[in-house]
Order: C-alpha cells, then sequence, then structure tokens
C-alpha cells in the first residue's frame, strides 16, 4: 500500500514495500487578476454633449464654470470624503472641436479639487461641491521658456494633512512626451479648501519620480513614479507617513541592495516602460497590489498585479482600449473600491476633453 509524505518544500513523497516513488507536487502557479464587464457608468465633469445618454449628475460647466478638464486624481481625504485632483481646466465657453483639447475656451486655470461624499457609484459620481480656482499657481508662459502649467499626478492623505505631487510642465512636446521644470508637493489642513507650497520636496526635471502614484500600507506611504511623459519605465520608493516632508528619509528600492536610503539614483525599474498616468493600490480582498496606467504604444488602459509592492509584476491585462474610446488616458481608481470585486476608475478623452466614470469587475484568471 503507497503512504503519502510530506517533507517540505512541495515534495510529496509516496512510499510503500514494493515501490518508492517520489516527485515535485508544486503548488498552482499564482493566479493574475482580469478585469471583466467594462462599461461606462456616467460623465463626471463638462456638459452633456447631443446624443449622449449618460448620467451628468455634477453638471460642473453650469455650477464650477469647468467646461473641459481631464485627470481626475482620487483619493481619501481625512474627513472622510474623496477629493479629485483635475488637470489644465476650461470655463463654460469650452466646445468640443475635432483635433480635441481645450481649443479656444476660456477661464484656463492648471487644476482644480472635486469633492464627494458619494459611495454609491452605481448611478454615477456626484460632487458635493469643487474647489474651482487655481490651486497650485502657474503663469501660464507657453513659449517654453517658463511655466507652462502645473499638474497633478497623485494625491495622498498622510499624517493629518492632504498632499497633491504636481509637475511644473516647461513645454509639451510629442504625443505622450513633455519637460518639466521640477516636480513637488503642496498641502492643505483644512480638507482641501486652501492649500500651501511644501519647499521640502523637490524633484528635478529628469526624476524618476516626475510623476507619481501613492498608496498607503503598513506605515509606509509607498509611491511609484516615472519620468515626465508617458514613455518611461515605473520606479519604487517609500516613506513613513509622519516622513512624507523629510526627502532625505525617502527610501528607494533597489534590485540589488533592497530599500536604500535619500539616493534616488538607486530605484532601479519595477515595470519596464511605457507607463503614463499612474494609480496604485492595494486590494484586500484579492490581496495585491494593482497599478493601472496608459501604455501609450498599445493605445490601452491597461492592469498589472503583484503581491509583493516590490514585484515581480504580472504581465498587462487589458482594462480599455482606444478602439472604443479614442483619446482614452489616465485611470485613476476610486478608492470605494480597494477592497472589493467591484473595480471604478476615472477615464479622461481627448476629443470631448472631460472625465468619465468607469467599472468594471476583476477576478482571478481562470
Amino acid at each position: 500500500m503507497l503512504k503519502n509524505k510530506y517533507i517540505g518544500n512541495g515534495i510529496l513523497v509516496l512510499t510503500g514495500s514494493l515501490l518508492s516513488v517520489s516527485f515535485y507536487a508544486f503548488r498552482a502557479a499564482k493566479r493574475d487578476i482580469v478585469p471583466i464587464s467594462l462599461e461606462r457608468v456616467a460623465r463626471v465633469t463638462g456638459k452633456t454633449i447631443s446624443g449622449e445618454t449618460l448620467p451628468n449628475p455634477n453638471k460642473t460647466n453650469e455650477l464650477y464654470d469647468v467646461g473641459g478638464t481631464d485627470l481626475g486624481i482620487a483619493w481619501k481625504m481625512g474627513n472622510g470624503k474623496v477629493g479629485f485632483f483635475f488637470g489644465d481646466t476650461y470655463g463654460n465657453d469650452f466646445k468640443v472641436v475635432n483635433e480635441g483639447g481645450p481649443g479656444k475656451a476660456g477661464n484656463w486655470r492648471s487644476n482644480v479639487l472635486g469633492l464627494s461624499s458619494d459611495k454609491n457609484l452605481g448611478d454615477g459620481l456626484t460632487f458635493d461641491g469643487m474647489v474651482a480656482h487655481q490651486i497650485v499657481p502657474s503663469p501660464h508662459i507657453i513659449d517654453g521658456t517658463g511655466s507652462h502649467t502645473t499638474i497633478p499626478t497623485a494625491a495622498i492623505h498622510a499624517a493629518g494633512t492632504d498632499y497633491v505631487h504636481y509637475m511644473d510642465v516647461r513645454k509639451w512636446g510629442n504625443i505622450g512626451s513633455w519637460t518639466t521644470n521640477y516636480s513637488g508637493l503642496y498641502k492643505s489642513t483644512n480638507n482641501g479648501q486652501n492649500w500651501v507650497k511644501c519647499n521640502e520636496i523637490r524633484f528635478g526635471a529628469l526624476s524618476n519620480f516626475a510623476q507619481v502614484t501613492y498608496a498607503k500600507k503598513d506605515g509606509f506611504v509607498y509611491m511609484i513614479g516615472t519620468v515626465p511623459g508617458r514613455w518611461g519605465s515605473a520606479h519604487l520608493a517609500r516613506f513613513k507617513e509622519s516622513d512624507i516632508l523629510k526627502q532625505t528619509a525617502y527610501e528607494y528600492w533597489s534590485t540589488t541592495k533592497g530599500w536604500v536610503k535619500n539616493d534616488e539614483s538607486s530605484a532601479d525599474a519595477v515595470i519596464e516602460a511605457p507607463l503614463g498616468e499612474l494609480s496604485l493600490a492595494y486590494n484586500k480582498k484579492f490581496k495585491r497590489w494593482i497599478i493601472t496606467y496608459l501604455n501609450e504604444k498599445k493605445a490601452e488602459i491597461v492592469l498589472r498585479d503583484a503581491e509583493n509592492i516590490t514585484g515581480p509584476w504580472s504581465s498587462e491585462k487589458t482594462l480599455v482600449k482606444a478602439t472604443e474610446y479614442p483619446g482614452l488616458y489616465g485611470a485613476f481608481m476610486h478608492p470605494v473600491n480597494e477592497n472589493s470585486d467591484e473595480f471604478y476608475f476615472l477615464m479622461s478623452m481627448w476629443k470631448p476633453y472631460n472625465v468619465f466614470l468607469m467599472k468594471a469587475k476583476l477576478k482571478f484568471a481562470d
């Protein structure tokens, strides 16, 4: 009679009086997370256009003079609401133009902020209000010699304060390419109503953290970043919440040395190029890190997952294709779905130059 005996490391030995057989019983390979059942739920910003049947609960063009905008970077604020940072924003005179983008609309603001306590997103995302004046200032010098605009890339609530990471854009280049002057932080101690510059933090024009995404876990803020534009690889850093304004305390992930303190150049790539508009979260239901971003080469918004923040990361899984939603970019996860298989995110489209709420389901691959 054969008997089973586990001796460790996944090895199963079959033993018997007449026969002895051994073989490796490998554990089932880790299954990737895959998105399914994609749908566009609602318009988040701007005016309903002719023929569109999507809910438009915010009517931002009428209520806040926000006719055209993009991004919609979401984070949990300290007061229980969710904040949404938008990029270059234009007024109620905004009109959709054939080439996309803002056209000749007025009241240009580099960034504005939406505030929401809505946690039932099935019928759309409703704002409680907006801070619709420009928060991070820019003189809008458009000849390539100064600050063209100041674009938010990520936001986080850390140690009792709300922070926004932004890039000071010097000039726009070819598709998916631009040049920055530097990147830094602004902070708010009154739930987003007022913001002040954090002079303690500054990333250079060629930094791998010129654009970032944040997520918190176990007392740390993890930060994945790229160089300016959409063609760089992803690099990893972390810091304690209380050290967010102590750049010398930041640690950078090296594949050979591990966490290296105060040496940004030691940060190795954890995901290969190209990545643009990153969004990071830890999902407790799946016990996985999830990152979404635009792959400009594929013209797709994609998703990867990993058991450990340092990797290895899964292969890319298509979330949205530009063939179905032309001019798509940005895929900023709404925190309501962080621990669920319901997956809400904010997606921008260039031609309507506005933001839409999207929904998918997540599951383990079969």
